[in-house]
């Protein structure tokens, strides 16, 4: 049996998912969905408002920062994009996929446009977020060292399968709906040469895609059932990696009694979560009284395979500002130094003389011993004008499985992306309609509940 037959056919099988799964889908879920407002109110997301505007068609999926509906597809593209645009987005940081950017906003589509329940939207979102990570998982780093992003190039093939489950497909046209994706399937690492925003288009296209496909193969159009594993397939073709389909299908054969997702860590600063370990160490010091003036250099120990999106070049990372800068490693942390935060206006404007001045001191090497992708580890020392020398290690960032976040702190995200959008609004409507979605027959309260906020802009 080809692999994604084999998939199709796992999921189809699977009975109830476990109440601990689902209450962790739902939060990753809500947290995509306050990302997105955040991006809607800020400048990294303009552009998404403005194309969103443009738009002349009218749909029954809704769109963060507008007050009516448009086409699914379109929706999704949109949603997906505003949700990656601040890198705030999850993560499942062994895989290194950003899921809920391509999938939440795939669900949410489709789950408007075909009248599915809550249930049902949760359920395609959980179950393909688990097979995402398992395309990961099977080739470990293998997309991103070919300069491929597996959000976007994997995330196609997955926000095919959710779009395949709430139109109500069978299993051959599903198969069809995620072969067809793999023909549209896209998104390589060259925006770091300039930190362009078009990486926020990843997760968008991939969800577009995905919904797309499902259209097409409704429509009758066949794809290759040898998706995954075939000649030019996922694995071979854009991991390089000929043993990957073996080990992928070992991992599909527990789908149902391993769940990864409850490993998908949350993000708490709004850049590359690669930083996000040394932003804390920066932090602790902070706590302990060091302040920016006290710092006459820093030295970041990083885990190599972080290196080509951070650390290199270093002249450059340390130059970065703007957008750029949510991937600069000494930018990052001399922000954390100098501004006392990493936050949502951390990166829409040049940076200041304190920041400039610190990175400038900075210098990095690799962390020997690291665990990364498991876990994203880091060692920030800090030389001090006393002569004193400073050092802090995280084994783990914040919010990741071994570290899980308590939840007043993801609502405070919450809260604060909804308020950056609309300052007025009262979160509380749509967080509630959010945690009543197990039980909604439908997401129309989620729908109005989105369009609500959105009119009050």
């Amino acid at each position: 049996m080809a692999l994604t037959a084999l998939v199709i056919a796992r999921l189809r099988a699977l009975g109830d998912l476990p109440g601990a799964v689902s209450d962790t889908a739902l939060r990753h879920f809500t947290d995509a969905v306050s990302v997105g407002h955040g991006a809607a109110g800020s400048e990294a997301g303009a552009h998404w408002r403005r194309y969103a505007a443009a738009q002349t068609g009218r749909g029954p999926a809704s769109v963060f920062g507008l007050p009516h509906g448009l086409p699914p597809e379109t929706a999704a593209l949109i949603n997906g994009g505003l949700i990656h645009s601040l890198e705030y987005d999850d993560t499942h940081t062994g895989s290194i996929v950003h899921g809920s950017c391509v999938l939440a906003a795939a669900a949410l589509a489709a789950g408007e446009a075909n009248g599915r329940s809550g249930a049902e939207v949760l359920r395609a979102y959980t179950l393909w977020y688990e097979v995402f990570i398992r395309m990961g998982l099977a080739a470990a780093g293998g997309f991103q060292n070919r300069g491929f992003q597996l959000t976007s190039i994997g995330g196609a093939l997955c926000a095919a399968g959710i779009a395949a489950d709430l139109k109500g497909l069978d299993a051959q046209q599903t198969e069809a709906a995620i072969g067809i994706a793999l023909s549209q399937a896209s998104g390589v690492f060259e925006f770091l040469t300039n930190g362009s925003t078009v990486k926020s288009m990843h997760p968008g296209w991939a969800a577009h895609a995905g919904l797309v496909a499902a259209d097409l193969a409704q429509a009758g159009m066949t794809g290759p059932a040898t998706a995954l594993e075939g000649r030019f397939g996922l694995f071979r073709q854009f991991a390089g990696d000929a043993e990957a389909p073996a080990r992928f299908e070992a991992m599909i054969a527990d789908l149902g009694e391993v769940w990864h997702l409850q490993d998908a860590a949350y993000k708490f600063y709004p850049c590359c979560h690669y930083l996000h370990p040394f932003v804390e160490a920066a932090s602790l010091m902070m706590a302990e009284g060091i302040r920016a003036e006290d710092v006459e250099s820093f030295h970041c120990f990083a885990p190599e395979g972080t290196a080509g999106i951070v650390a290199e070049p270093w002249a450059e990372k340390v130059a970065a500002s703007g957008h750029k800068a949510r991937w600069s490693l000494p930018v990052t942390v001399a922000m954390q130094l100098v501004d006392g935060q990493v936050g949502l206006g951390s990166f829409e404007g040049p940076l200041s003389e304190g920041v400039a001045d610190l990175a400038a001191r900075s210098t990095w090497s690799p962390l020997e011993g690291s665990a990364f992708p498991q876990r994203f580890d880091a060692k920030l020392r800090l030389r001090l004008k006393d002569g004193r020398v400073v050092e802090r290690h995280i084994a783990d960032v914040y919010g990741n499985g071994s570290r899980p976040p308590a939840q007043s702190d993801l609502d405070g995200k919450f809260t604060a992306n909804i308020a950056r959008l609309a300052p007025d609004a009262d979160a509380h409507p749509l967080l509630s309609a959010l945690f009543a979605l197990p039980q909604a027959p439908d997401c129309s309260a989620v729908s109005a509940a989105l369009r609500q906020i959105s009119a009050q802009e």
